[in-house]
């Protein structure tokens, strides 16, 4: 290159009116040759060697080699082909000398440098260690997250994961990454300049402390995908409940459902717990979760006429007969009198209004039944026996929800009756007025 560059020179010296720009002139379109060449030279090596690498990839039944080509391995080790080419011809405006140039007197410096850039070469190699930083920084990020991914398909990796070790190398690859970045464009020696940063370590913490925090915190956040802008999630400890609108190095802005906005430091997020409903709106349905209480002073057996009026209703028709025969078979086989209600098994009104229940949010246009379905009770308290639903709604928005969920318990506590059932209520006012009221009519 350094032949290519003379012959430019001259013959652009020879050229009429160029003058003093030959120098320059044969130094920019040398530039340029070599970067056509390096790009050339990019370009056949994508072209040809990557096809090939792909196509061997494909055909071979092992997974790991896909991997390699998915995360972009090779297409990023194409690129050492261009940045060698440039590291090797930066010299081209540098004489070549069996000495260094402090070794030689003033008249010959002044004669080489007429034709020559002492300085170029020595700031092209600079750009192009960045550029090697910058190759061996994308290789290496590309080769953790393939060895992450291969890991992930091992029998181990469920026990013992590693994805908190491989970030922990990727900081550690980037932090170097940018401490030789920083000693190539000053010309430094790295170890120099880690060594003046132990030294400042303890000051750069204190006065960068919430910064610090804020950036790891955020590449945990983006690495563990825990957050992402349009999420909802829901923080009580600091006010927020709405949607995520900016996610920047020191603070994530929610805005809430009633249109204010909240601000959460970036750190918190990793420190302290909060809900990310994502994963509902992801899911296909959600979740109903709410009991009916019902007086216990009235559950009680069911007798011949109440079962024949249960008998009437759709729902619950087969149920209540198939159930009925069940008993009395049981019954049957111990010697048990159909109204003898204490030895024998017989069925409740409870137990047929939580049957009812079933059926009922089975048959519901609006209920996902691919997902947790529950109609249970739960333990009795001083408030009644509180018969739960669990089921999800296929509609998630909240407002639509909203009105699926008062339209069940609208039916619920209207449908209550019916199985001679009571919702339990405390006491209120009126209630003791009428009580004192009876009481002194007697």
């Amino acid at each position: 290159m350094r032949s290519v560059y003379l012959f430019l020179l001259d013959y652009m010296r020879e050229t009429g009116g160029m003058g003093d720009y030959a120098k320059p002139m044969a130094a920019f379109v040398s530039i340029v040759i070599i970067l056509i060449a390096a790009w050339f030279a990019h370009f056949l090596t994508r072209q040809i060697i990557l096809r090939i690498v792909h196509r061997v990839a494909k055909r071979t039944k092992t997974i790991w080699d896909d991997i390699l080509v998915k995360n972009k391995v090779f297409r990023g080790l194409a690129h050492l082909v261009p940045a060698f080419i440039i590291f090797f011809t930066a010299n081209f405006s540098y004489p070549e000398l069996h000495q260094k140039l402090s070794e030689l007197d003033p008249a010959t410096l002044n004669t080489l440098s007429v034709d020559y850039y002492f300085s170029l070469a020595g700031f092209i190699e600079r750009i192009v260690r960045i550029y090697f930083i910058a190759i061996i920084v994308f290789v290496s990020n590309a080769v953790l997250n393939s060895a992450l991914e291969i890991y992930n398909t091992t029998e181990y990796a469920h026990h013992r994961p590693i994805k908190g070790y491989i970030q922990l190398v990727k900081i550690l690859a980037y932090f170097m990454a940018a401490i030789l970045t920083i000693a190539a464009l000053l010309g430094k020696d790295p170890t120099v300049l880690l060594a003046g940063l132990g030294a400042l370590a303890a000051v750069l913490i204190l006065v960068f402390k919430d910064t610090i925090l804020g950036f790891v915190a955020s590449i945990q956040l983006s690495a563990n995908e825990m957050v992402h802008i349009g999420d909802w999630i829901a923080m009580k400890s600091h006010g927020a409940d709405g949607t995520v609108i900016d996610i920047t190095l020191n603070t994530v802005k929610v805005q809430n459902w009633d249109k204010t906005i909240s601000t959460i430091p970036t750190y918190a997020l990793v420190a302290e717990s909060f809900n990310n409903w994502k994963g509902m709106e992801e899911s296909g349905g959600r979740r109903i979760k709410r009991s009916v209480s019902i007086d216990m002073g009235s559950i009680k057996f069911c007798d011949a006429a109440m079962l024949g009026r249960f008998e009437k209703f759709d729902l619950i028709r087969d149920y209540v007969i198939q159930k009925e025969n069940e008993l009395k078979e049981h019954n049957r086989k111990f010697n048990i009198s159909d109204e003898d209600y204490i030895s024998g098994r017989h069925q409740t009104n409870v137990g047929i209004f939580r049957k009812y229940l079933e059926v009922y949010l089975e048959q519901h246009p609006k209920i996902n039944l691919n997902m947790t379905f529950l109609v249970r009770q739960l333990q009795p308290t001083e408030k009644g026996l509180p018969i739960e639903i669990y089921v999800f709604s296929k509609d998630q928005e909240w407002a639509n929800y909203e009105a699926i969920q008062a339209d069940i318990f609208d039916h619920i506590f209207a449908v209550v009756p019916e199985f001679e059932l009571k919702v339990f209520q405390e006491p209120t006012g009126a209630d003791i007025t009428q009580i004192g009221k009876a009481y002194s009519a007697k």
